[in-house]
């Protein structure tokens, strides 16, 4: 008898296809007959997986988000004081800039999105929900941080997470251009985040 095929593993197993050649060659490098190459899959079981190209893309869009928030994740767990909000506000925002290689593929591709979401309202939709929910944890952390004496309780949370998030865009710009180094982006955004702290 043969082995059933996990459904969301191969779904993930093609999410992964479509990711690296989106970060490799753009948008348009996401051909169904590439995706399925790339994935190890035929081009039938990928679209079994998906209905429709879109489908496909929207569904890729959401596996690298994951992957970035778990390395965030991971990232907060491994530091000096992973309970700290102030060190949970930094390595959310770190996390969104690409700092290694891989960051680079994730802005690569979270950029091709963003170009294709111009002309696109279904995908400027989706992309709109992801910042919103970026934004809005970026404001409970700075709120949570006010409270606790870390950030100057005269800041407005609300516009302070979308400058921050608006800084990161742009260095993750800056990055991808070689305008700026890993480091001193790092240190850019540091240094924004020291001018919010409580004297």
């Amino acid at each position: 008898m043969p082995r059933q095929v996990d459904h969301d593993s191969r779904r993930r197993q093609i999410a992964q296809g479509v990711f690296e050649l989106i970060a490799e060659r753009g948008l348009e490098a996401a051909t169904l007959r590439d995706v399925a190459a790339r994935a190890g899959v035929s081009m039938g079981a990928a679209q079994r997986c998906f209905r429709t190209k879109e489908e496909m893309l929207l569904f890729a869009l959401e596996h690298m988000n994951q992957q970035v928030t778990a390395r965030i994740q991971a990232a907060i767990a491994d530091s000096e004081d992973p309970g700290s909000t102030i060190t949970m506000l930094e390595q959310t925002l770190l996390g969104t800039i690409p700092t290694d290689e891989q960051g680079r593929a994730e802005a690569r591709v979270w950029l091709a999105f963003s170009a294709q979401a111009a002309i696109d309202p279904k995908l400027a939709a989706v992309q709109r929900e992801q910042y919103d929910g970026l934004a809005e944890l970026i404001t409970l952390l700075i709120r949570v941080a006010q409270d606790a004496g870390g950030l100057r309780d005269d800041l407005d949370a609300k516009s302070e997470a979308e400058a921050l998030i608006t800084y990161a865009d742009g260095l993750n710009i800056q990055l991808l251009l070689s305008r700026t180094t890993p480091a001193e982006a790092r240190s850019a955004l540091r240094a924004q985040l020291t001018a919010l702290r409580t004297p």
